[in-house]
């Protein structure tokens, strides 16, 4: 490329630069950005609900989920929307005492679904809870944390499904929340297990 060529271009680059300059302060008014650039870029255009929009092919502004998509807080496995939405329950005694005679678990009582809390059981609550719910953890076993009551003792052996989620989810005395670990499908799961160790 010839010197010529070269000063050409950069002599329109540096004019079109300053014209871009101008034409984006000169303005009175101290609120206006000036001249935009593909001013929709970052201030989209709004359209009413249920309005015509030019870029859907049905021209509606409201659509339809994509295919296959699941409501949130809806159960792939039942279907239900039992739990959709969020957990209506407050971390009181009151929401604990409430938890414990209207919240039920979305699951039907089958081997299979005990069969994954127990999965679930032997990864999140063995170390403190142990094996069997009986309290005997390897967390215990260091002396460093008193032990929990045993599933199948007294405090427990009639808990309701209701109050363990409730606890789960929130957590009760030493034990911390596991919501962020375990998803509401999971805590349904573990504690169809756990009261199979209630039983014992």
């Amino acid at each position: 490329m010839n010197k010529a060529l070269k000063y050409n271009i950069s002599l329109v680059g540096s004019a079109f630069m300053c014209i871009v300059v101008l034409m984006s302060s000169c303005t009175t008014d101290p609120n206006s950005p000036g001249v935009e650039y593909m001013p929709d870029m970052y201030r989209s255009p709004s359209y009413e609900t249920y309005s015509t929009n030019p870029f859907f092919k049905d021209s509606m502004t409201a659509q339809l989920p994509v295919a296959g998509s699941i409501g949130r807080g809806e159960w792939p496995e039942t279907g239900s929307l039992i739990n959709a939405l969020p957990y209506a329950y407050p971390n009181t005694l009151e929401g604990y005492e409430a938890a414990g005679v209207e919240l039920t678990s979305p699951f039907e009582k089958s081997a299979a679904v005990a069969a994954e809390g127990k999965v679930i059981f032997e990864k999140m609550c063995m170390h403190c809870h142990g094996e069997k719910g009986e309290g005997n953890g390897k967390l215990i076993d260091t002396g460093k944390f008193p032990p929990p009551p045993a599933y199948n003792g007294g405090a427990l052996k009639n808990l309701t499904e209701g109050k363990m989620f409730h606890t789960i989810t929130y957590g009760k005395g030493l034990m911390g929340s596991h919501a962020s670990q375990l998803t509401k499908e999971d805590r349904w799961k573990v504690i169809q297990y756990i009261q199979e160790l209630q039983q014992l």
